[in-house]
């Protein structure tokens, strides 16, 4: 017979991982990065919560050690992107500015870059310089009228991201 933590114990370790990696994630998004897994993640959010291992503040399960007064909204609406991705996801981690996720998924390396309003030329000298093997970038913007303004190579698409976690996608033609 298997123990809860020869059940559990992965993806208890995955979550935990990610909620201390992103500082903050929604129910919803935690669901989303372990696609088909629902029940089993509901049941380990409520554990860990009885753990102390995780804390409920507002939507967001945090670390209670490391939690931070604000959320970094770039990059939880980052978070929603890579959901999108999931069920090709190898691998996923924070990133170096600007990027705020880099992911491997189909052999590829991705980059979701956020762009806040007015810093769209600094998106394009940082990310003007081709690299040996580069990215795929996806950049992340808060209003589509910023995508005009952006010019970099490698870029893979556009997207926003709506309150409720809607991810909607633009390509240049």
């Amino acid at each position: 017979m298997k123990t809860r933590e020869q059940i559990y114990g992965q993806e208890a370790a995955g979550i935990l991982r990610d909620v201390s990696m992103y500082h903050a994630l929604t129910e919803t998004q935690l669901l989303k990065l372990y696609p088909h897994k629902e029940n089993k993640i509901r049941n380990l959010l409520s554990y860990l919560q009885k753990q102390d291992r995780m804390v409920l503040c507002g939507e967001y399960y945090r670390i209670p050690s490391e939690m931070e007064d604000s959320i970094d909204l770039g990059l939880s609406k980052a978070v929603w992107v890579l959901a999108d991705f999931m069920e090709q996801v190898e691998y996923h981690s924070v990133s170096d500015y600007p990027a705020k996720i880099i992911f491997f998924a189909d052999d590829e390396v991705y980059e979701i870059i956020y762009v806040e309003p007015g810093k769209e030329q600094l998106i394009n000298q940082m990310l003007s310089t081709v690299k040996e093997v580069p990215p795929k970038y996806i950049i992340l913007v808060e209003h589509p009228e910023q995508i005009a303004a952006i010019h970099t190579p490698n870029t893979g698409g556009y997207c926003t991201v709506s309150s409720s976690g809607e991810v909607q996608y633009y390509q240049i033609e």
